[in-house]
């Protein structure tokens, strides 16, 4: 055995990927097709859709194909299997489009854990830094760290919309303050917030697993004394009623939009209020509803195409003599 050959044999595809793309009407028949010969019977159909840049309003896009795709065992798989594949499908063609079979050698993974290796140790502020559960980290003098398990992908902090929240938590937080932190999502600006001096810090999100996962991160922080979780959001009915010192909003801007009065409600005269999540195509909808509102706007900030948004409470009016 040459010193090539365990690579070989490390190295051999284990799967091949089928896919075709076809139009709507083909997509049945191309899916019991496949469904006839892929592992377990597995089938994936992927619809194109359009979205806005924010990922707001999703919506098939009836103009584009769709991707039929499934996965055969390579070792299993005899060459002759592939030919009727493809043979079936050129039928098929005679009737309605379908495009051309592409075969993709695709070798085992580790899915579960492969992306791991990418989430190491992020800074998300002048001051916050967010670490994985698997890395270390020795902070500096006035480093804040989070330790995050991203979980179910709530939020990892990556993103520009939460880096510019974080950066207005830093800003304007006052020690002792109370916070209100909506669509909480990983819990990470709630968590980051307690450590960086808040008092305490009330968390609402609409997502039940959202919810859970802010809880165990928050524990995993030292910090589930100080840091409530519910579901909800704000307004009528809302989990947390009342006035805020500092309230976080990191969330589309038509989510802001629809929650101008609740959030609005929550910032008291000298509150403040730091909006993020915002598309720049999107800010001006999201300034005249706050303003609208009765919010006094102080400043944005800018990453890449995101805007955030700081705000503060209404000044209390003055009586008349």
């Amino acid at each position: 055995m040459t010193e090539s050959e365990p690579d070989t044999v490390t190295q051999a595809p284990a799967w091949l990927e089928l896919s075709v793309e076809c139009d709507t009407e083909a997509v049945e028949p191309v899916s019991e097709l496949f469904a006839r010969h892929g592992y377990n019977g597995g089938v994936v159909i992927e619809e194109p859709f359009t979205q806005d840049p924010d990922g707001d309003n999703i919506a098939v896009d009836p103009s584009r194909p769709v991707v039929v795709r499934t996965f055969v065992a390579a070792t299993d798989t005899p060459p002759t299997v592939v030919d009727e594949i493809r043979e079936a499908l050129w039928h098929l063609g005679r009737l309605r489009h379908v495009g051309e079979l592409v075969l993709v050698e695709r070798r085992e993974e580790d899915w579960a854990n492969a992306w791991k290796e990418h989430y190491r140790v992020h800074r998300i502020g002048r001051r916050v830094v967010v670490r994985a559960p698997w890395h270390d980290h020795e902070p500096a003098a006035d480093e804040v760290v989070v330790e995050l398990d991203p979980g179910m992908a709530f939020g990892t902090g990556l993103h520009p919309s939460t880096k510019l929240c974080v950066l207005g938590l830093e800003d304007e937080l006052r020690p002792g303050a109370r916070v209100l932190d909506v669509g909480t999502g990983s819990g990470v600006l709630a968590i980051a917030a307690v450590l960086l001096g808040a008092a305490r810090v009330d968390a609402v999100d609409i997502e039940p697993v959202a919810v859970r996962t802010t809880r165990e991160n928050a524990a995993r922080n030292g910090v589930a004394d100080r840091v409530a979780v519910a579901e909800g959001s704000v307004g009528p009915g809302a989990p947390f009623p009342g006035t805020y010192d500092l309230v976080l909003a990191n969330i589309i801007a038509r989510v802001l939009v629809d929650l101008t009065s609740g959030l609005a409600a929550a910032v008291p005269p000298g509150g403040t209020l730091v909006l993020s999540g915002i598309i720049e195509s999107r800010e001006q909808a999201v300034r005249r509803a706050f303003e609208d509102a009765g919010l006094v706007f102080d400043r944005r900030t800018q990453m890449e195409d995101w805007v955030a948004l700081v705000y503060r409470g209404p000044s209390a009016p003055t009586m008349s003599r």
